[in-house]
């Protein structure tokens, strides 16, 4: 169980439920982390009182040490603040919930310290899954998941006495918003519409993703690296319910699932105390009141940042980092309106026909990628 704790991205909804869950356990906080909700930063700086506390900028960084002069916390910012957090001497685990690539050299950076790593941060495996993967195993450190999909097969493999014995493992996926519709329907799709999603409750990108179900493809490449399974063995199926949050089916055909209510503290508890489980505040699943669970298959034409994701992995090297990179820049540009919403497939899937792949075996080489992606993605809006 953890004793202490480091939130990189304490103020968005990870973060928040996070602190709630060291707060029921009393686990302490060590340092946390945000880019401009100082306001909030704030708040949780006098509730936890940690010892360090990250901005994202200067200019927030100022304004945080003035509004929090009368603590002992000290104020950092950028990645340079993000790096300090996660290697803090006083916590064992980082729970990484920041949003996007960004993530991945915090991660590193906590791995070399030798720290346990609750992931929520998907992007870092997606990008830099065999880098993670070896410093993982050269430092001992346990990556524990905290997606609610992920958490939901590493509870399932607590029952498996061996690998080889799974046949597959499959992940469920909400379907989004625009479960059903055609191609042609979604070129017509507002950014409002994009942001209901019908079960959960995330930050904005991560909702566009859920919307393009390109969230799904990204866990589909962390799901490779983090049960080391081909992604020949990851299958797909859309489940509107949220209530089976994954599954895995062994040799003999039988299938194992994890439900649940469709609430992240569950998945953010069992991550902090595996392996231990105590009680959480979350509603009981009542699978009389459900009634009925549904599943259907992906549309892998119509979604096609699933299809991308699936070749990346497939491809290897830094496709997926091109894929990754491509898909953060072109939903910032959908949420600001100056690209549609089908764009973003067309920008993720062409990224990898048009920009050479290569050795994703060094830092060096997934930044330059991620660098390539973004700047393709940015000159679709100047053709």
């Amino acid at each position: 169980m953890t004793k202490c704790i480091s939130i990189l991205g304490s103020t968005g909804s990870i973060g928040t439920q996070a602190l709630e869950v060291c707060e029921k356990l009393n686990i302490p906080v060590a340092a946390i982390t945000a880019n401009s909700s100082i306001d909030l930063l704030e708040d949780q700086i006098r509730r936890f009182k940690p010892k360090l506390a990250v901005a994202g900028t200067k200019e927030y960084a100022d304004k945080l040490s003035i509004a929090v002069a009368d603590t002992d916390t000290k104020i950092s910012y950028g990645m340079d603040g993000l790096i300090e957090a996660a290697v803090i001497d006083e916590a064992d685990t980082v729970l990484t919930s920041v949003v996007g690539m960004i993530g991945l050299r915090p991660t590193l950076a906590a791995i070399g310290a030798k720290k346990n790593i609750a992931l929520a941060n998907k992007e870092t495996l997606v990008t830099g899954g065999n880098l993670v993967m070896n410093a993982a195993k050269e430092n001992g450190v346990k990556i524990y998941p905290v997606d609610s999909e992920h958490s939901a097969i590493f509870q399932c493999l607590q029952g498996c006495p061996d690998k080889k014995l799974i046949k597959r493992l499959i992940l469920t996926a909400s379907g989004g918003p625009f479960f059903g519709r055609t191609y042609e329907q979604l070129k017509s799709v507002t950014v409002e519409e994009a942001l209901h999603h019908p079960n959960w409750s995330m930050g904005a990108k991560i909702t566009v993703d859920s919307a393009s179900m390109m969230n799904k493809g990204l866990e589909i490449i962390e799901a490779r690296w983090l049960f080391d399974v081909p992604v020949q063995n990851i299958d797909v199926v859309v489940h509107r319910e949220s209530i089976v949050h994954s599954m895995i089916e062994y040799k003999d055909n039988s299938v194992i699932a994890q439900m649940g209510v469709p609430d992240m503290k569950i998945p953010i508890q069992y991550a902090l105390t595996y392996p231990d489980r105590t009680e959480c505040d979350v509603g009981v699943l009542d699978l009389t009141k459900v009634g009925a669970l549904s599943f259907y298959e992906p549309d892998y034409e119509t979604f096609r940042c699933l299809q991308a994701c699936k070749k990346a992995i497939e491809t290897g090297g830094t496709a997926p980092v091109l894929v990754n990179g491509a898909n953060e820049a072109a939903v910032a540009m959908f949420l600001n309106g100056k690209i549609s919403f089908t764009d973003i497939g067309e920008i993720v899937w062409n990224v990898m026909q048009d920009i050479q792949i290569g050795s994703a075996d060094t830092l060096d080489s997934i930044l330059s990628a991620d660098l390539a992606a973004r700047e393709y993605a940015n000159s679709f809006v100047k053709k």
